[in-house]
């Protein structure tokens, strides 16, 4: 496997093998973080060809990443599922429990939750989502993120410390009630 600023090389050339390199090395992450934003599968795959669709397009015009290959795909992965929820009008989560059998109120317990902690991230800014599932999902250091943002290491930091504080308050307030 090469090292990102030599497969990004390569795939400015339209070498096979280092696009393909790329899309085993990246699609996967970029799945997992569709999946997390998305909750739906089919979206999180269209999400993903559409992200290496684009980075392939960029390539061609010559208008591609000059560096952190990683931080242009994940860029372009954020900006694509911000605009599916700009195209969605928004849902209620639903407060009630169903009643049943002790496995599929747990169940269904846990899916609420998830659904309860997504609307949760969803309220908070673009750059505090990315922040968020970039430093808790995907296990990224903060000059990572940094980098992926374009943003001072400080600004990522403050960022995560506000968006935490927010969900925090989400997820309290929704407890009340």
């Amino acid at each position: 496997m090469g090292s990102e600023p030599d497969l990004l090389l390569q795939a400015k050339q339209f070498d096979t093998c280092a696009l393909a390199e790329i899309y085993d090395l990246y699609s996967p992450r970029l799945y997992r973080y569709g999946m997390r934003f998305l909750g739906d599968a089919c979206m999180a795959e269209d999400c993903v060809a559409e992200t290496f669709s684009r980075f392939l397009q960029a390539l061609q015009s010559h208008r591609g990443p000059r560096e952190y290959l990683q931080a242009y795909l994940f860029r372009t992965m954020h900006n694509l599922i911000v605009d599916h929820y700009r195209r969605q009008p928004t849902t209620e989560i639903p407060n009630d429990k169903p009643s049943g059998c002790e496995n599929i109120e747990e169940s269904t317990d846990h899916h609420l939750r998830q659904l309860r902690i997504r609307a949760a991230i969803h309220e908070l800014t673009s750059d505090q989502q990315q922040v968020i599932a970039l430093k808790y999902f995907e296990g990224w250091e903060n000059e990572e993120i940094a980098r992926a943002l374009n943003k001072p290491i400080g600004a990522v930091k403050s960022l995560q410390h506000r968006a935490l504080a927010h969900l925090q308050k989400i997820l309290l307030d929704n407890e009340t009630c």
